[in-house]
């Protein structure tokens, strides 16, 4: 007796774009849909050097997929391209950053702390605190309390400890997060700026200062690298909260 064959199976094999993350191709740029599944939060738009349309363009398509879009490095031309199109998106000047938002995200637990050496390292410090709130987390913020007058610092001490994680901003020599990795148990992210006088070379005294760091716990961001500060924040305190829900009965 013959036996028959094992019919081939019907059903046809996915294409690889059917399997890849989902895209679109604007030509000018591939934008990634799915990085919120992998990553907790969409794509985030560096502005800079992109032109207002390009930026525009590329806010639509994330906010079409996310109800969300935060724009880094952005200047007024771009604000105005965006807001022409979006009334309720929001120009952040001094970070040089753009929130567009259907509603805010809900508040995890606890708070980053953003400080900030000098006055002149504000928009370094504003991106980091806005990226971090607009990913849904508490900032306490706390400028002008470099190393010149050390006191300033000194007297916030109870926000400082309290703090999930901290943001520390500094140019010149970089001093600032230093001494704060030596007063708290927290981790302490140092971001350099390009602030100071000649011999600071655009920022890179800072960073290696903050490179050769004797503070523990230090990481280190590249030089005004607010965005990734914040961002990196962010992610250190979500876990916190997410293992407070994971604690057994009976730990508070």
């Amino acid at each position: 007796m013959r036996h028959k064959r094992p019919s081939k199976p019907t059903s046809k094999r996915p294409s690889i774009a059917e399997v890849l993350p989902p895209v679109v191709d604007l030509g000018f740029a591939q934008v990634d849909l799915e990085r919120a599944a992998r990553k907790g939060f969409p794509e985030v738009i560096f502005g800079a050097l992109k032109t207002p349309q390009q930026v525009e363009e590329i806010a639509a398509q994330l906010y079409q997929a996310h109800g969300r879009v935060l724009i880094t490095r952005i200047g007024p031309e771009h604000a105005r391209a965006v807001r022409k199109r979006y009334r309720k998106a929001n120009h952040h000047a001094e970070a040089g950053c753009i929130t567009l938002q259907d509603s805010p995200l809900p508040k995890y637990h606890g708070y980053i702390a953003v400080l900030c050496a000098g006055t002149s390292d504000l928009p370094v410090a504003e991106e980091a605190a806005i990226t971090a709130e607009f990913m849904g987390h508490t900032v306490q913020r706390l400028f002008d309390v470099g190393v010149a007058g050390l006191h300033r610092l000194l007297r916030r001490m109870d926000l400082l400890r309290n703090a999930n994680v901290l943001v520390v901003v500094a140019g010149m020599e970089g001093a600032l997060p230093s001494v704060v990795a030596g007063l708290v148990s927290r981790p302490v992210i140092a971001v350099p700026t390009s602030i100071g006088y000649g011999a600071n070379f655009g920022g890179l005294a800072a960073l290696l200062g903050m490179l050769n760091s004797c503070g523990s716990g230090v990481t280190v961001t590249n030089i005004d690298n607010g965005f990734g500060a914040g961002y990196a924040a962010a992610q250190i305190n979500r876990l916190a909260d997410e293992s407070r829900h994971q604690l057994p009965a009976g730990i508070p």
